[in-house]
C-alpha cells in the first residue's frame, strides 16, 4: 500500500466525554473481541475504552502510579519497561499490540517496533509529529526546542528522547519491511485530517500520526 493510500480520509469520530482523539482512532482500528496488549498504557484510559467494546485487554506500564491507577479500575496491568520486557512475550500472543504516544520515549524505537509486530498479528502506533509546521516555525524563529500543547515539557525534563516525523516513521516501516494497513493524521484538536493530499501534507500539518501495521510476510 502506498503512503497516499494509507492516509485515506476517515470519518470524524464522535466525541465521547474527554476521550483523547488518538484513542478514538485506535479504538476504531481494533476489532471487537480481539486480544490486545497496550504497551505504556498510562492510567488505563485506552484500555477502558477498548474493554467497553468487548476487547480482552492487557497492559504494561513503567510507572508504579500508572499501574496502581489501572489496577484500581479493575484492569489487568503489570509494571514493565517496553525497552526490556517485550522480549519476554511469545510470538503472536495478541491480535493487536498498541503503543500510544510512547514510541518517542523508548531508548530503541526500532527494536520496540519489531517486538510489537512479533508479539501481535498487528500493531497500532501513535506519536506526536515533530515535522508539524508549528514545530518548524518555533525552531526557525526562536532557535529553541519547540513546545506545544501536545509536547509541553522543556527539553531538559521531557521523557521524550527520540522525536520523529511522520516521514521518518514511514521510512522506518519501509526499512523493517512493515506493511501500513491504515494511517491517520490528527490535527491540534485530535480530529482526523480529511483532505485528499500527498504524504508530505500530513507531515507538515498533522500534529499526530496513528498507524495500523502488520508484517508484510504475514498471509491474510
Amino acid at each position: 500500500m502506498s503512503v497516499q493510500e494509507a492516509f485515506r480520509p476517515t470519518a470524524v469520530l464522535p466525541k465521547v466525554g474527554d476521550i483523547r482523539g488518538d484513542h478514538r482512532v485506535v479504538a476504531q482500528m481494533v476489532e471487537p473481541g480481539s486480544r490486545v496488549l497496550d504497551v505504556g498504557c498510562g492510567e488505563g484510559d485506552l484500555l477502558q475504552l477498548l474493554e467497553s467494546r468487548g476487547v480482552d485487554g492487557r497492559g504494561i506500564e513503567l510507572s508504579r502510579e500508572g499501574v496502581n491507577s489501572c489496577v484500581a479500575k479493575g484492569l489487568a496491568v503489570i509494571q514493565g519497561d517496553a525497552d526490556t520486557d517485550l522480549a519476554d512475550y511469545p510470538d503472536d500472543a495478541f491480535d493487536y499490540v498498541i503503543l500510544s504516544q510512547t514510541l518517542q520515549a523508548t531508548r530503541q524505537p526500532r527494536v520496540v517496533l519489531e517486538h510489537l509486530l512479533r508479539i501481535g498479528s498487528r500493531a497500532i502506533v501513535s506519536f506526536p509529529n515533530f515535522g508539524h509546521w508549528r514545530m518548524r516555525l518555533q525552531l526557525l524563529l526562536k532557535g529553541q526546542m519547540p513546545r506545544t500543547e501536545n509536547l509541553p515539557a522543556t527539553w531538559y525534563d521531557t521523557p521524550n528522547i527520540h522525536f520523529c516525523t511522520i516521514k521518518d516513521f514511514v521510512q522506518l516501516c519501509d526499512e523493517i519491511n512493515v506493511k501500513m494497513e491504515r494511517a491517520v493524521a490528527l490535527d491540534l484538536y485530535g480530529r482526523p485530517l480529511r483532505l485528499h493530499a500527498p504524504w508530505w501534507f500530513w507531515n507538515l500539518f498533522g500534529e499526530q500520526g496513528v498507524f495500523l501495521l502488520s508484517r508484510r510476510d504475514r498471509r491474510s
